[in-house]
C-alpha cells in the first residue's frame, strides 16, 4: 500500500524501528514524495522521528510494535518528533520477541567456542518454525574447524532438513552470501549468546555498533550483550532485527502440532499418515514418524514440556481441576497424571501461625 493510497494530506508512512519506554523512533519512507532533505537537513536521511502514540490509539488498545508500518501526523522537523495516528494491518506479529511484519529468522550459531550443542540447536530450530516464517541457519566460526569436521556438520544437518551457510566473522568467510539472503526483507536473528549474533550485524552495517560479548570460559556460554530490540537498516536495503538473547527458548507451542515443526518428520507424514488423527507419534500403533531419525529423542523430550505447558494453562484457566502432571524423567513414556492435594487441607501450619493462634488463646483465656 502507498503512501498516496492511504496517507491524508500532511501525513507520512513510516517503520518503527525501536521502542524507548513511551516513545518509538520512526524511519520515514524514502519514496514519499513530501519528505525533502531541505525540510530537516540536521536529520539523518531518510528521516528519523522520535514519536509519541495518539491517545485514540491507547484507548481502543492499539500497540505498537517493532515492525509496525505506522503512519505519522504534525511531523516536527526541527524537533524531529512527530506523532503516531494509526497502524497499518500487520503481515506477520511474534511475541517473543515482540516485533511485527517480519520475513524471515536467522538463527545464528556457533561450531566451536562456545562448542555446537545438536538439542540446543534442536530446541531453537523447533522455536523458529513454530513461527512461521522461512528459517535461515548461519553457523559462525568455521575457521576454528577442520573443512572434514565442517562437511560432518554438513551432513548431519543436510539430514535434519537444513542447509546451513558456514561463515567466520572474524576471517570474512560467506557474510557477503549472508547479506544477500536478507535483501529487501525484515530479518529476526536470533541465537545463543556468545555465537557472535553482533559481530555479524556490525560487519553487514557499520553503522550498528553493536557492544559485543566475551565467551565465558568457566560455562563455555556467552554474556549476554543485547538489551532491547532495534532494526537496523540493511546497505542493499531490507532491515535487521538484533534481539536480546535467551538460552533456552520457551516450548509453548501445541503438542498435536510439535511434529510438523520437523522438517524430517514433514517429509514422511507427506508421504503416508498415521492410523489415528490425533496421533502424538510415542507408542501409537501403525505411527509412520516413529522410528530411527535422529531427532526423534528431541521430539519426546519437546512433547513432555509441550504437555507440561498446556497442562498448566488449563489447570490456571481450571483452578478447580482435581488432577497435576506427575514429574517423570524427560522422554520416556507418556505424561501421567496424579490427584492434586487440597492445598488448604494438607498444607503445613507455619510457626508464625502457630504463635500467633496462641497468642489469641492466651488472651481469650485472660
Amino acid at each position: 500500500m502507498t503512501g498516496e493510497n492511504f496517507v491524508a494530506t500532511g501525513q507520512l508512512l513510516g517503520t518503527v524501528v525501536a521502542v524507548q519506554a513511551n516513545f518509538y523512533r520512526v524511519q520515514l519512507d524514502q519514496e514519499d514524495g513530501e519528505i525533502r532533505e531541505q525540510d530537516a537537513p540536521h536529520l539523518p536521511y531518510p528521516p528519523l522521528l522520535l514519536c509519541t502514540r495518539r491517545t485514540r490509539l491507547k484507548k481502543i488498545g492499539q500497540q505498537v510494535m517493532v515492525g509496525d508500518r505506522v503512519v505519522v501526523e504534525e511531523p516536527d522537523w526541527a524537533g524531529g518528533r512527530g506523532a503516531i495516528a494509526d497502524v497499518l494491518p500487520r503481515q506477520s506479529e511474534l511475541d517473543r520477541p515482540a516485533i511485527a511484519n517480519v520475513n524471515q529468522i536467522l538463527l545464528v550459531f556457533a561450531v566451536a567456542d562456545p562448542p555446537l550443542e545438536p538439542y540446543q540447536l534442536s530446541r531453537f530450530l523447533i522455536k523458529a518454525e513454530s513461527t512461521g516464517l522461512d528459517v535461515l541457519l548461519c553457523l559462525n566460526k568455521s575457521d576454528l574447524i577442520s573443512p572434514q569436521e565442517q562437511q560432518q556438520v554438513s551432513d548431519r544437518l543436510l539430514g535434519w532438513g537444513y542447509q546451513p551457510i558456514f561463515l567466520s566473522v572474524k576471517d570474512g568467510i560467506n557474510t557477503d552470501q549472508a547479506g544477500r539472503y536478507l535483501s529487501n526483507k525484515i530479518t529476526v536473528i536470533a541465537g545463543p549468546s556468545g555465537v557472535g549474533k553482533s559481530s555479524l550485524i556490525n560487519t553487514l552495517i557499520d553503522s550498528a555498533k553493536l557492544r559485543v560479548g566475551e565467551v565465558s570460559g568457566k560455562l563455555a556460554r556467552g554474556r549476554h550483550t543485547t538489551r532491547h530490540i532495534e532494526l537496523f537498516e540493511l546497505p542493499e536495503g531490507g532491515l535487521l532485527a538484533d534481539t536480546p538473547g535467551f538460552n533456552q527458548p520457551d516450548m509453548d507451542c501445541i503438542p498435536e502440532e510439535l511434529i510438523h515443526y520437523f522438517p524430517e518428520a514433514r517429509k514422511r507424514l507427506a508421504v503416508a499418515s498415521c492410523r489415528f488423527s490425533d496421533c502424538l507419534h510415542r507408542d501409537e500403533p501403525e505411527c509412520v514418524v516413529r522410528g530411527d531419525w535422529e531427532r526423534y529423542e528431541h521430539y519426546l523430550e519437546f512433547l513432555d514440556a509441550a504437555i507440561a505447558h498446556q497442562t498448566q494453562l488449563h489447570e490456571q484457566a481450571d483452578p478447580e481441576s482435581t488432577m497435576k502432571l506427575k514429574s517423570k524423567s524427560k522422554g520416556k513414556g507418556q505424561s501421567q497424571y496424579e490427584p492434586k492435594l487440597e492445598s488448604k487441607k494438607y498444607r503445613r501450619i507455619s510457626r508464625k501461625t502457630q504463635l500467633q493462634d496462641l497468642q489469641e488463646l492466651y488472651r481469650d483465656e485472660e
